[in-house]
Formats: structure tokens, C-alpha cells, sequence
């Protein structure tokens, strides 16, 4: 995938933060890279951040919740640049939840349209492409927060559990088609999306340090990628603990 100029990718909330990050990354390396958010102004600032590399990248503006309008950017892509090769599925959202304070029924609602509904959309949309030539790799960013339920985030990490839980039943088939799946499981990264959190924010990391793991694993071809590995092993060990502990240190870690 080094400096290779006829290579495709498409990637969602690409605006800004990790999907911003890895669009330039993947532009270095001579992709040709159309990028997709709901406005067309940060799309648009990505491609002059790309500097002499503008050309590489295509904006392309669409609201992931609307089923037939990303279908029609899959469409736009390879009547455009040529036959995808790549798509990686990131737009999301987040907002903290206090079931306690103010159950709002519709704060789920628009985590799993975007979120979820996101992801499968952008599947809808280039699958039939990736399937018919019988190659090609999709990229479901999720997050280390689907591992297990987190305080304040019940519609967020429910979101990306299922994510994570979509990547694996997917694989299955996908391997009979020869597309590489590939699920990312970032921790705290510094974006706009976690800009506003006021709690703690441990092993926070930058979306440039981000976007160089993801691209990395890309070129493994790796089924999971996660980080900072301090982040997703300390997860992954609390996703094996009983829930008695897990809620007893949850609780303890919340009470800081």
C-alpha cells in the first residue's frame, strides 16, 4: 500500500479528528482518498491542510443516517477516482448520559443512527463493489468503551459494543468474499468529541498518534486495532472480571 497512486479509500467523519488524521495519512502514502462528513466546510479544510497533496483528496459531503444518499456517494467515488479499495466507516457522536438525572429516550435514538446505523449504511453502500471484484477492506471504527457498559455513556458504549460484536459476525462472510474486516478500538483520543468531557481522560493521545496505529494495522491487514495498548488491556481485563468487581471499581474509580 506504500506510494501506490491507484489506490481508493473512502472514509466517513472525516472531517475532523481521527478520520481528518488518517485521510492525510493515507494521502502521503498516494491514495486517493475521498472523505465524507455531514458539512462541507471541515471537508474542505481537510484538502488544504493536504497541502500539495490536495489532489489526492475528494470531499464529498453526506449524512451517513441517510441510507440512499451514502449509496449514491459509493456510486459518485467509483464513477470518480475508480474501484474502492478501502472504507473506513468512523462518523460518530457522543454525549454523556445520567439515566438518574434525565432518562432521554431519544439520546439513543440518534447514538445508534449515526453510530451504528453509520457503519451499516456505509457497508450497504460499497459492499456490492468490494463483492463483485471479491477484495478490498472495511474498517468499523468502535471503541474500547464497547468492551464493557462505562458510567455515563449507555447509549455511547452500547453503541460500540455493537459495533465491535457486527465486526465479528461480519467477518465470517467477509472472508468467504476475500474483504479484510478490521474493527478499531480507540481509547481517549484528542478530538472534538472528547474536547468537552470533564472527567478524567487516562493515556490520552493525539489524532496524528492515532491515525499512524490504524494505518499500521491497515497494512497488517489486522482484524482488531487497539490503543493506547495500556487502555484496551486494562478494558479487556475488566470485561473478564465478575460484575461484582467490575462494579465495585467502577464505582470506586467514579467516586475520584
Amino acid at each position: 500500500m506504500q506510494q501506490i497512486s491507484n489506490r481508493i479509500a473512502w472514509i466517513t467523519g472525516a472531517g475532523t479528528g481521527i478520520g481528518r488524521a488518517l485521510a492525510l495519512r493515507l494521502a502521503r502514502d498516494g491514495w486517493q482518498v475521498a472523505i465524507s462528513g455531514r458539512r462541507s466546510e471541515p471537508l474542505d479544510e481537510v484538502r488544504v491542510a493536504a497541502g500539495e497533496l490536495a489532489g489526492r483528496i475528494l470531499p464529498l459531503p453526506v449524512d451517513v443516517t441517510d441510507r440512499a444518499a451514502m449509496s449514491a456517494v459509493a456510486a459518485n467515488i467509483e464513477r470518480e477516482l475508480g474501484p474502492l479499495h478501502l472504507v473506513v466507516l468512523g462518523a460518530g457522536m457522543f454525549a454523556t448520559f445520567r439515566a438518574d438525572k434525565d432518562f432521554d429516550a431519544t439520546a439513543f435514538d440518534r447514538h445508534y443512527a449515526v453510530n451504528l446505523g453509520g457503519v451499516i449504511n456505509g457497508i450497504n453502500a460499497a459492499l456490492p463493489g468490494l463483492k463483485t471484484r471479491r477484495s478490498g477492506h472495511i474498517v468499523i471504527i468502535s471503541s474500547v468503551s464497547g468492551y464493557r457498559g462505562l458510567p455515563l455513556a449507555a447509549p455511547y458504549s452500547s453503541s460500540k459494543a455493537a459495533l465491535i460484536n457486527l465486526a465479528e459476525s461480519l467477518k465470517f462472510d467477509f472472508d468467504r468474499l476475500g474483504i479484510v474486516t478490521t474493527v478499531v478500538n480507540p481509547g481517549f483520543v484528542d478530538t472534538p468529541l472528547t474536547e468537552n468531557n470533564t472527567f478524567p481522560m487516562p493515556f490520552l493521545i493525539d489524532t496524528a498518534q492515532a491515525a499512524e496505529r490504524i494505518h499500521a494495522g491497515i497494512l497488517r491487514q489486522d482484524f482488531e486495532i487497539a490503543f493506547p495498548g495500556r487502555m484496551a488491556y486494562l478494558l479487556k481485563f475488566m470485561r473478564c472480571l465478575p460484575y461484582g468487581a467490575y462494579f465495585w471499581l467502577m464505582k470506586r474509580a467514579m467516586r475520584r
